[in-house]
């Protein structure tokens, strides 16, 4: 299946930049696609990646 891009994935990409990262938390409504977004994000970039649903 083809991943839709969304507005999160350009904060995703200016948060891996920044030399001061903090944990970044992702807020929005319901079934948008967060979690999505954060897994093709590090499965591009990273080789293990933890995510938590709160």
């Amino acid at each position: 299946m083809a991943y839709l891009q969304r507005k999160v994935d350009q904060c995703l990409g200016n948060w891996l930049r920044d030399p001061d990262k903090k944990p970044h938390i992702i807020k929005g409504a319901r079934q948008i696609g967060k979690t999505e977004s954060i897994r093709c994000f590090a499965s591009d970039r990273f080789s293990f990646c933890s995510a938590y649903s709160l």
